[in-house]
C-alpha cells in the first residue's frame, strides 16, 4: 500500500514536472527566444501562453525586453571646431527590434549590447560637435545635432537588432579650463566698457562744467559792469541835484555843508584835531549861535528830474574781448530719453524806470 502511494506521488510529480516545464508565457512587455540545443527554433513576440518540448535540456526560452529602454551617457568631453572641449550629457532611447539578430549578435545580453551603445555614441556625438564652431552647440542647431547623431547611430546599432528611436542632448556646457578663459574675457569687455561710459560720462561733465563757469563768469561780469554803470549815474545825479542846490543859495549851502563837516569830524571819538581858531573851518563857531541871514533873491527852484538809469543794451557775451571763444553746447541723454542741455547766454537786466518828477511846492 505505501509503494503504491510513493509511485502515485512520483507519477503525479513527474507529471506536473512535464506540464509545467512545457510552458511559458510572454507578457506585453517581453519578447521570447525559443532555442533547441542552442538554436533557434522559433522567436514569440506577441503575448500568451506558448507550449514546448518538456524540461530545458532540449528547448530553452531566453527572455528579451520588448519596451523602450534608455541608455545615459554623462560628463563626455568632446572638442569643437577652434580646439574648445564641452562637457555633454545626453541619453537615447532604443528597442529590441529583432531579437533573432539580438541573440546572435550580442547574446541577448543588454549589457554587451549596452557596450556596444555606448561606444557608437560617443563616436557619433564627437562627429557632430566636432563639425561645429564654438557658439553653435549653444545655438538652435541643438535639434539639428541631435537629428545628425541618431542618423549616424542608428546603421550600426541595426546590425544587433536595436531600433534607435531618439538622441537627447541634455547638457552642453563650457570645460572648466574653457570656461574659466570665457569668463575671464567676458569680465574684461564689461569692465573696458564700463570705463568707455565713465570716460564720456566725465567728458560730458568737464564740458558743462566749463560751460556753467564761464556763464557764471558772464553774469557775474555783466552785473558788475551794470552795477558800475548804475552807481555812476546815480553819482551823476547826486552831483546834479547838489549843483542845483548851490545855484539857487550858496549862503546857505556853505553853511550846510559846513554843519555837515562838523557833524563827521566832531563824532566824540577821542580824536584830537589841532587847528587855527581863524580857520575856515570853524567860520560858523563865532556867530553866538546865529543863522546866516537869508538871501532874499533866490533863484528859481530847480524841479529834480532823475536821469533814466539804464545799462547798455547788448547781444554779445559779457567777457566779450577776452579771448573766450564760443564752445560747442553738448547734451546728454537721460534714462528716461530727454535731454539735458545748460542755458547759455547772459541776460542782462531791465533798465531802471525813472522816478516821476515832484511837482513845485
Amino acid at each position: 500500500m505505501n509503494n503504491r502511494l510513493i509511485i502515485i506521488g512520483v507519477v503525479v510529480l513527474t507529471a506536473l514536472y512535464i506540464f509545467f516545464s512545457s510552458i511559458y508565457v510572454v507578457n506585453e512587455r517581453e519578447q521570447a527566444i525559443v532555442l533547441r540545443f542552442g538554436e533557434i527554433t522559433n522567436v514569440r513576440t506577441e503575448p500568451g501562453i506558448y507550449f514546448k518540448i518538456p524540461t530545458d535540456i532540449v528547448d530553452s526560452v531566453q527572455i528579451i525586453e520588448d519596451r523602450l529602454l534608455r541608455y545615459d551617457i554623462a560628463n563626455m568631453r568632446v572638442q569643437v571646431s577652434g580646439n574648445a572641449f564641452y562637457q555633454v550629457d545626453a541619453f537615447l532611447t532604443y528597442r529590441i527590434s529583432d531579437a533573432r539578430l539580438f541573440r546572435q549578435r550580442a547574446t541577448g545580453q543588454l549589457e554587451v549590447a549596452e557596450q556596444r551603445i555606448g561606444a557608437s555614441l560617443d563616436s557619433a556625438l564627437r562627429q557632430v560637435y566636432a563639425l561645429r564652431e564654438f557658439n553653435a552647440a549653444l545655438s538652435d542647431q541643438r535639434p539639428q545635432m541631435m537629428q545628425e547623431t541618431r542618423t549616424l547611430i542608428r546603421p550600426e546599432l541595426a546590425e544587433i537588432g536595436i531600433d534607435v528611436v531618439d538622441v537627447r542632448i541634455l547638457r552642453t556646457d563650457l570645460d572648466e579650463e574653457v570656461s574659466a578663459t570665457t569668463f575671464e574675457r567676458m569680465r574684461a569687455e564689461r569692465l573696458a566698457e564700463a570705463a568707455l561710459l565713465r570716460a564720456r560720462g566725465e567728458e560730458q561733465a568737464q564740458s558743462l562744467r566749463a560751460i556753467a563757469d564761464r556763464q557764471a563768469v558772464e553774469v557775474v561780469a555783466s552785473a558788475t559792469r551794470d552795477a558800475e554803470i548804475i552807481r555812476g549815474t546815480g553819482d551823476a545825479e547826486r552831483n546834479r541835484l547838489f549843483a542845483a542846490a548851490y545855484g539857487q543859495d550858496r549862503e546857505f549851502f556853505e553853511f550846510y555843508r559846513s554843519m555837515e563837516a562838523y557833524r563827521n569830524a566832531l563824532k566824540g571819538t577821542g580824536t584830537t584835531m589841532v587847528l587855527s581858531p581863524d580857520s575856515e573851518f570853524f567860520r560858523y563857531f563865532g556867530s553866538n549861535g546865529q543863522l546866516p541871514e537869508g538871501n532874499p533873491n533866490l533863484a528859481a527852484p530847480i524841479q529834480p528830474s532823475a536821469a533814466p538809469i539804464t545799462a547798455p543794451a547788448s547781444t554779445g557775451p559779457a567777457l566779450d574781448g577776452l579771448g573766450i571763444e564760443e564752445a560747442v553746447t553738448p547734451s546728454l541723454t537721460l534714462e528716461d530719453g530727454s535731454q539735458l542741455e545748460p542755458t547759455v547766454g547772459t541776460e542782462v537786466p531791465a533798465p531802471v524806470e525813472a522816478p516821476p518828477p515832484t511837482p513845485a511846492q
